[in-house]
């Protein structure tokens, strides 16, 4: 059986969508106590690449411009953000909602993690389901004043990601990859996705580009040579950014200190993402 691809002037099928003069809008509205301006996705082909440090690191440079910023963390079955923003403890809430936890700066974080009895306690839930409570992620937290939220998805192109995309009203995405050939391959699935979905791309992020010598000072490019100019041309993607292997940064993440880190790798992008306001 064919599936949709909403898409209308390439689809065979006749489900009647075809000449409506407006497509249906599928986004859920959000808890009527929310205010939320923008709304970025930081997405990846595959796990690993360093998506949730990119989720963080943007969120605390768009914190330090002014923004009131928040992190709906998506990544169900692999919630890191909490611990690099150092939040522990579960999340309350009301008949109103449900109520984030702030990070010690600022940030609204709600991730499936505050909600466990142990952090460590595995989510062992079958794709709808997980989609559900991404769903209810955004209906049923009070969210309070967002410039930006940032919503750290799972890797791949399945359920997830396509209840993202369809149910919030998604500004943007921002793709994060790594050096390997085979990992560009996987990218373009979600540059494609998104292509689809009408999501526009604001940047991508080439995360463990390379590595600076602490001796010489020289580069080296510990997997493989980079490749992602040459995606940014093919897609039209105008902002690039290329981040080192740096210990600090996962040290950072480690200690709940990501938002001390310093670096100027993802400023272009964050300045980018400062014209959407």
């Amino acid at each position: 059986m064919s599936e949709c691809t909403h898409n209308c002037e390439t689809c065979s099928l006749n489900c009647g969508s075809a000449g409506q003069s407006e497509p249906k809008d599928l986004h859920e509205k959000p808890n009527e106590l929310s205010k939320i301006k923008k709304v970025i996705a930081v997405v990846s082909g595959k796990g690993g690449v360093g998506k949730s440090s990119i989720t963080s690191m943007l969120t605390v440079l768009m914190q330090r411009k002014g923004y009131s910023t928040a992190i709906l963390d998506a990544d169900i079955t692999g919630p890191s953000i909490p611990r690099s923003f150092g939040i522990k403890g579960r999340a309350t809430g009301s008949e109103m909602g449900i109520f984030p936890i702030t990070s010690k700066l600022g940030t609204q974080v709600m991730s499936i993690n505050l909600l466990l009895e142990n952090a460590t306690d595995p989510v062992v839930w079958r794709g709808p389901v997980i989609a559900g409570v991404v769903t209810q992620f955004w209906t049923d937290v009070i969210w309070k004043d967002v410039d930006f939220m940032f919503v750290d998805m799972p890797p791949g192109t399945g359920d997830v990601p396509l209840t993202v995309f369809q149910s919030l009203p998604v500004d943007g995405i921002i793709i994060v990859a790594s050096p390997q050939e085979l990992v560009s391959m996987i990218v373009e699935k979600a540059v494609k996705m998104a292509g689809m979905l009408n999501i526009p791309i604001l940047g991508i992020v080439e995360n463990m580009s390379y590595f600076t010598c602490p001796n010489c000072n020289e580069k080296h490019s510990v997997f493989g040579e980079s490749h992602i100019e040459e995606l940014a041309e093919k897609y039209s993607i105008k902002e690039i950014s290329k981040l080192p292997i740096n210990n600090k940064i996962s040290a950072a993440c480690d200690a709940g200190l990501i938002e001390l880190f310093e670096g100027d790798w993802l400023d272009n992008i964050a300045d980018s993402l400062e014209k959407l306001i």
